[in-house]
């Protein structure tokens, strides 16, 4: 016999062995419920003054009997029943609850009911029918139940009336509901005299539902494409909470997610344990519901515990700014090196949060935060984790040995570099294929080049130079990813000259400029010699261009359109041309001509 799920260390042996019996009965599946499980239910709840609730599957099995108080019943774990691709979940939820004709009167829902007496008279009679708790309600939202029921129970077992409950697409829903168009349905409750008044074939009304939702699915939504909602909380000024907010749906757009939503809340400080408070969260898991959103996505870092405690308020999957980062990362990388490199920093960021394996770690697995060659990474042991971690850290010193024995033999040589850093998206990839005449990739997203591309380019005199691109640096770039990628940026180790990217079409040049010098910094490269260049000058006004020379310094370029590129090489001539004067015994490296 299966366990009652809930309290029942006082309830008499006689109840339980009624309770247990509800296992027993096969319902019709064309029913929604049977008469005789209706009068064991209304028995059982009558007699021990609690709500009984019922689990029922789609074939008409009773898989789970629930012991709850007067007033509420919590269900089980229900993480063993997957939703299916059509979205419900092919278990139906009755309760059974006691209550009072006048309980009715005072807290249901007045019906009118219709009554041919004798075919060929119709009178009326009014009845009070329950109404659904929002917990219910919630439940049937949140766990795709086929539908949710309440069936009211007097004192001497008779069931008084019932109010049903289901998803309804909205395709066939009244079509005004917003809120129904953007999460695929609406509620639709029905209220009766009896639950078993309702005339549908469950099992065919259901599997149409489905089939409703399946196409609305592929209609309502981008194909392939998770859905999320995006959440900061932040502490500064709005301006800057919207420009971070801006950042995030760049990055997320680059993820290939679709935003259906992005949540600001400004604090006076973050709540250590949910970030944005539990019941915000709360309140955002329902607006969730209402989106059809399956993602959330923080602005910002999330501690194990946050990580854990927004994960089991919400039930849907949660990944913070630097989980998004690396998923991007995952996605881009395309050699050998910088797949081992993105496997080293998602496996070294997991791992504080491998120290429970339960249901909600394994909600983030797959698709957005769980990408590429560390996918499996919270579903392996600790131990295995940290030798993982060695082996990687290991064979990426090799490829940095190797690294350096090539930048060796260009020392020897003779040879500059020069490398091009920057934010994302600031058009390094673009500059490094004007100067050099060749094809990097280059795509209007961040992190667009995660590789370190090198291309040489011959002046005249045969002398040459290699400009070498770099992975862009972004706000609160994660710790992890910067070590992991220590063997790309050391070609900054050894740059003759640093050429400053920023573009000054962006709002927020300013910050980003910052980051970046902030980030050459704290890895030690604040003393290379260094250029600015304010890419993309074609987009803003002149006078917004000549305002910020004269305010910064640098140069204007535009990498798209050619302009300005013969005085960045004069500058890049001068630059290089200063550094070496030292070593060169004609105490130039160039000649005054420049490359046509």
């Amino acid at each position: 016999m299966k366990a009652i799920f809930g309290d029942t260390s006082s309830i008499k042996p006689s109840d339980r062995r009624s309770l247990e019996k509800l296992y027993d009965k096969q319902i019709n599946p064309r029913l929604l419920i049977d008469s005789q499980v209706l009068k064991n239910a209304s028995a059982a709840a009558a007699a021990t003054g609690r709500q009984v609730g019922l689990l029922i599957e789609r074939s008409g099995k009773v898989v789970q009997v629930i012991y709850g108080s007067k007033d509420r019943i919590y269900l089980p774990d229900l993480g063993r029943y997957r939703l299916n691709k059509s979205m419900l979940r092919r278990l139906r939820f009755i309760v059974f609850t006691p209550a009072s004709k006048s309980d009715l009167v005072q807290q249901g829902v007045e019906i009118t009911l219709s009554v041919n007496s004798d075919w060929q008279e119709c009178s009326s009679r009014t009845v009070f029918a329950p109404e659904i708790p929002r917990d219910i309600i919630t439940d049937l939202e949140k766990l795709r139940f086929d539908c949710v029921a309440v069936v009211a129970v007097g004192g001497n077992s008779e069931p008084l009336a019932a109010s049903l409950a289901y998803l309804l697409p909205y395709s066939v829903a009244s079509g005004k509901n917003q809120k129904a168009e953007l999460r695929g349905w609406e509620i639709r409750i029905e209220n009766m005299k009896s639950i078993l008044d309702w005339e549908h074939d469950f099992r065919a009304f259901i599997e149409d539902m489905e089939k409703q939702f399946s196409a609305l699915s592929e209609k309502s939504f981008e194909t392939g494409k998770e859905r999320a909602v995006l959440v900061g909380a932040y502490t500064g000024s709005r301006t800057e909470a919207e420009s971070s907010m801006e950042e995030m749906k760049a990055l997320a757009d680059t993820a290939g997610l679709q935003i259906l939503d992005s949540v600001i809340q400004q604090r006076k400080e973050i709540d250590p344990r949910t970030v944005i408070g539990k019941g915000k969260v709360e309140e955002l898991m329902l607006h969730c519901l209402d989106l059809g959103a399956e993602l959330l996505i923080f602005d910002g870092e999330l501690s194990p515990g946050q990580l854990r405690n927004i994960t089991s308020i919400t039930e849907l999957k949660v990944i913070d700014r630097s989980m998004l980062i690396l998923d991007i990362f995952a996605q881009r990388a395309k050699t050998s090196e910088g797949r081992l490199q993105i496997e080293l920093a998602q496996l070294k960021y997991s791992l504080p949060r491998l120290s429970e394996k339960d249901n909600r770690l394994s909600r983030l697995t797959g698709g957005i935060g769980g990408r590429g060659p560390g996918e499996t990474k919270l579903e392996i042991g600790r131990r295995r984790a940290r030798d993982r971690i060695t082996d990687l850290e290991r064979r990426i010193d090799e490829i940095s040995v190797q690294r350096g024995l090539r930048r060796s033999r260009r020392k020897e040589r003779g040879v500059p570099v020069v490398a091009i850093v920057g934010y994302t998206n600031a058009g390094k990839s673009t500059l490094l294929n004007a100067i050099t005449k060749g094809d990097a990739f280059v795509e209007n997203k961040l992190f667009a080049t995660l590789d370190t591309t090198s291309r040489r380019m011959r002046f005249p005199d045969e002398r040459e130079v290699v400009f070498a691109d770099t992975v862009g640096f972004i706000r609160e770039l994660p710790d992890e990813l910067v070590n992991a990628f220590r063997a790309t940026l050391e070609e900054l180790a050894d740059a003759d000259l640093l050429l400053h990217v920023v573009d000054c079409s962006s709002v927020d040049f300013r910050q980003q400029k910052e980051v970046v010098e902030k980030t050459i910094n704290d890895l030690g490269y604040g003393d290379k010699p260094r250029l600015l260049i304010w890419n993309k000058c074609d987009l803003p006004s002149r006078l917004e261009v000549n305002s910020i020379l004269n305010a910064h310094g640098g140069l204007a370029v535009s990498a798209s359109t050619r302009e300005g590129l013969p005085q960045l090489l004069q500058e890049v001539l001068a630059k290089l041309t200063e550094t070496f004067a030292g070593r060169d015994p004609g105490g130039a490296l160039f000649s005054d001509e420049l490359p046509g």
